[in-house]
């Protein structure tokens, strides 16, 4: 299978034409693709630091879109514009949907139980403490948690608190979920049964998540498409469709095209 390979020009031009990487016309399908996130020629530097440079890329409704570049190229600060904490330099940014973001520390409250803590955003947003409540506990089941709503976080292995703070963060966001290195943290054993868990809970809610990553493989396992970033300052140097072993994404670690798309990507880095 060929790996698609796709320079932001190339998608760009192609969407103008309203055309396909084979020369087809596209259907109704991939022209009604709803944008939940859309950033064009977006930049920003602090100072005379210049941290992003030119960046342009779009999530799409449903999609699990990652953004993979070494340490220090600006992926955090992107997400902190997305997210408004962070005012853009230049370009425009859209955002259409209320956006949940978890960063790479879990951040629940010592103090607080598991329930209080997955709770905390609808409560800042008034809903009252009995509704939250009850929306958190039709979906404790899907994370795995049943049993621990009342257990406080230095009781729960790193794998439970990064699942209370993903449920956290998609009660949130309801939708558009940014998800910054979560599971940098974890050792190997753990990361890979979150990642395979992520993939069921993302199927099942429906999510639309933008990752922050520079692990290669987990890219390529859990992603729709890929955002290759540059060093400092960042620039979009490929975008990447993942288009093997989409029905089960993760049959692709024992796929050999995992290992070709490795090796592709590496050349970009």
């Amino acid at each position: 299978m060929e790996i698609e390979v796709m320079t932001v020009q190339t998608v760009q031009e192609q969407a103008r034409e309203n055309v396909e990487p084979n020369g087809e016309k596209m259907g109704e399908e991939i022209r009604g693709t709803e944008a939940l996130i859309v950033l064009d020629h977006v930049s920003k530097s602090f100072g005379d630091l210049e941290v992003l440079r030119d960046i342009s890329l779009r999530v799409n409704r449903g999609e699990f879109v990652s953004i993979l570049g070494p340490s220090g190229s600006g992926k955090s600060t992107l997400f902190n514009m997305i997210t408004g904490l962070l005012p853009s330099d230049s370009g425009d940014l859209k955002i259409d949907g209320e956006i949940g973001y978890m960063q790479q520390k879990d951040l629940l409250l010592p103090w607080k139980t598991v329930m209080d803590n997955i709770t905390l955003p609808l409560r800042f947003k008034g809903v009252n403490k009995k509704l939250a409540r009850e929306q958190a506990d039709a979906l404790i089941d899907r994370v795995g948690l049943r049993g621990y709503e009342e257990h406080y976080p230095s009781q729960l292995s790193g794998g439970m608190k990064q699942r209370a703070s993903f449920l956290r963060t998609f009660l949130a966001s309801g939708e558009i979920m940014l998800l910054d290195e979560p599971f940098g943290a974890l050792d190997s054993m753990t990361k890979s049964g979150m990642q395979s868990w992520l993939l069921e809970v993302q199927e099942a809610f429906g999510a639309t998540i933008l990752f922050i990553t520079h692990d290669i493989e987990e890219a390529i396992l859990l992603s729709d498409r890929i955002y290759i970033l540059s060093s400092r300052p960042g620039v979009v140097k490929e975008e990447l469709s993942v288009s093997f072993a989409t029905g089960d994404k993760r049959g692709r670690l024992l796929d050999p095209e995992m290992l070709r798309m490795k090796e592709a990507i590496k050349k970009f880095l």
